[in-house]
C-alpha cells in the first residue's frame, strides 16, 4: 500500500525547502523583514517534503495493527514501512531494533530502564541533560571533559579499566553513553574509537545521535554502536517522535517501558483473581498505547529525503556555512567562540560563542528584535559543559540577565546560532552583518527582564 503524493517528484536543491521559508517578522525599529531560523539545534524547521508527505497521508489516517478497515490496514503498513526506512537509514544491523518513541530524551530513558542489574554507567558530563540524567537508577560515573578526541578515548579506556567488580565476581555489565556532535561547540566525537574503547573492556555504547543525525550520515555497522538515539523534531520532522535503534537483547528481555496495549500479546486471568501477561519480543513491547503514525512516518519521510539529496552535497553546503560563520566572527575581537577541541575540529553547524561587554540574553534579544533572527541563549541544556567552557569568564553586566540565572551567575550563558540543510546564504550573510553592527554600535532599542526573559522595552 502507499500514499501518492507530488512531493517525491520535487527537485532537491540547497538548501532544501523548508515550511517558514517565507515567513516575515516585524522589527522593533519598525517594517518586517524575512525571519531568519538560525535555531536548528533546538527544532530545525519541517521539510516541505515531510509536510507533503504527512498532508497527503492524513485523510487516510487510521489506527495501527489489529484492525480489519482499509485504513487501518494502510497506517499499519505506513507505520512499519517506516521502522525499515530507519533502520536503512541507520544501516542497521538484521537483527536491530527499531523503536518508535517521543524523543531522544525518551529514547535514552527507555533505554535506562532495560539496563541489567548492576549495570555500571559511563558518561562525560560534556553530554546534554537527555543523556547525561536518564541514569539515576544504575552505577554512574561522570568524566571528566576532554580538551581532545583522542583524550576522550584515554579518559574512557582509564575508567572502564577501573571498573567496579560485581558481586558475583569479574565485571559486570557495563554501558557507555557518548554523543555524536555537541549541541553546545557542534564539535564531532570520536565516536568509532569510543565504541571500539567500550567494546574492548567488555561494555556496550549507546550513541546520542539527536545533533548528528541531521548533518552527517549515522552508520550503526561502521560506527559499531549498539544502540542510536536521535529526535524527528531535529531532523526535519517536527511531529513528536524519536527513535532508539540498535541491540534487542536487553530491550527484549526488560519490562515493558509502558504497560498496557500493544505491547501485551496475551492476558489472563487467574484463580486467585490477578493477571498474567504475555509481552510481545518485538519493538512493540515498548510501545504501548496508540503510536504516534504520523510522527513516525514523518522521521521516515524526513530520512528519505536527506538521502535523496545527498549527504555528501548536503555536508560540502553545510560546511560553507560554518566557515562563512567562522570567518565572520573571527573578524570581531570581542567574540570567543567556545570550543573543547579546537578551532580545526570537524563539527557540524552548531557555534556557541559570547560577546565581550554583552550579556548573552541581551544580545540574543537584539538580534531577535532588531534584525528579525533567531538564535537561542542560555546553558543549552548541558549545564556542566557551558560551566566548564565559561567558568574562569568575568561577570559582566548587560540590561537583560540570564534567563533564570542563579545568584552569581548573571552571565553565565552563552548565545548559540544553528543551521541546516534548510538555510538559505543570506540567514548567515545577515547574522554575521548583524554581530558586527552591534558589537561597533550598541543595541538601537531598549530592553528589560521580563519573566526571566530579555524583551525589548515598551
Amino acid at each position: 500500500m502507499s500514499v501518492s503524493t507530488a512531493a517525491a517528484d520535487q527537485t532537491l536543491c540547497a538548501p532544501l525547502p523548508v515550511l517558514g521559508r517565507d515567513v516575515t517578522v516585524p522589527l522593533v525599529t519598525g517594517g518586517e523583514v524575512t525571519y531568519a531560523a538560525l535555531d536548528y539545534a533546538a527544532s530545525a524547521p519541517a521539510l516541505q517534503r515531510v509536510w507533503d508527505d504527512v498532508a497527503a497521508y492524513a485523510p487516510y489516517y487510521g489506527s495501527v495493527h489489529r484492525g480489519a478497515g482499509y485504513l487501518s490496514q494502510l497506517s499499519t503498513d505506513l507505520f512499519e514501512s517506516a521502522r525499515r526506512t530507519v533502520a536503512e537509514f541507520l544501516d542497521c544491523r538484521g537483527d536491530d531494533q527499531v523503536v518508535f518513541t517521543r524523543s531522544t530524551t525518551d529514547s535514552l530513558n527507555l533505554l535506562a530502564a532495560t539496563l541489567p542489574a548492576d549495570c555500571q554507567v559511563f558518561v562525560f558530563e560534556t553530554e546534554h541533560h537527555a543523556s547525561l540524567l536518564p541514569w539515576k537508577d544504575a552505577h554512574v560515573t561522570y568524566l571528566n571533559a576532554p580538551r581532545t578526541p583522542q583524550e576522550a578515548v584515554t579518559a574512557l579506556e582509564r575508567a572502564l579499566a577501573a571498573r567496579t567488580v560485581s558481586t558475583e565476581g569479574g565485571h559486570g555489565p557495563a554501558l557507555v553513553c557518548v554523543t555524536g556532535a555537541s549541541n553546545v561547540t557542534g564539535e564531532l566525537w570520536p565516536v568509532r574509537e569510543l565504541a571500539a574503547a567500550a567494546h574492548a573492556y567488555g561494555a556496550r555504547i549507546v550513541l546520542d545521535a539527536a545533533q548528528l543525525a541531521p548533518h552527517h550520515p549515522v552508520s550503526v555497522r561502521d560506527l559499531d554502536v549498539d544502540w542510536v538515539a536521535f529526535s524527528g523534531h531535529k531532523l526535519y520532522a517536527p511531529f513528536g517522535s524519536g527513535v532508539l535503534a540498535g541491540r534487542a537483547d536487553w530491550l527484549r528481555e526488560a519490562e515493558p517501558y509502558l504497560a498496557g496495549g500493544g505491547a501485551s500479546r496475551k492476558v489472563t486471568r487467574r484463580v486467585d483473581g490477578g493477571v498474567d501477561v504475555e509481552w510481545h519480543e518485538s519493538a512493540a513491547r515498548h510501545e504501548a498505547g496508540s503510536p504516534n503514525v504520523i510522527g513516525a512516518y514523518s522521521i521516515a519521510s524526513a530520512c528519505k529525503a536527506l538521502t535523496e539529496a545527498g549527504f555528501d552535497t548536503l555536508v560540502a553546503r553545510e560546511e560553507q556555512l560554518i566557515g562563512a560563520v567562522r570567518a565572520g566572527l573571527a573578524e570581531v575581537p570581542e567574540v570567543r567562540v567556545l570550543s573543547l577541541f579546537g578551532d580545526d575540529a570537524p563539527r557540524v553547524g552548531v557555534i556557541s560563542f559570547v560577546v565581550e561587554g554583552w550579556n548573552s540574553s541581551h544580545f540574543a534579544a537584539a538580534l531577535s528584535a532588531e534584525y528579525g533572527i533567531g538564535v537561542r541563549d542560555g546553558l543549552f541544556c548541558a549545564h556542566p559543559l557551558l560551566r566548564t567552557l565559561l567558568g574562569s569568564d568575568p561577570q559582566t553586566q548587560g540590561e537583560c540577565g540570564a534567563p533564570e540565572a542563579a545568584p552569581g551567575e548573571k552571565s553565565l550563558n552563552a548565545i548559540r546560532v544553528s543551521f541546516g540543510a534548510g538555510t538559505p546564504d543570506e540567514h548567515v550573510e545577515r547574522f554575521v552583518r548583524a554581530v558586527k553592527e552591534l558589537v561597533r554600535d550598541g543595541a538601537k532599542w531598549n530592553y528589560r527582564t521580563e519573566d526571566g526573559r530579555c524583551v525589548p522595552a515598551v
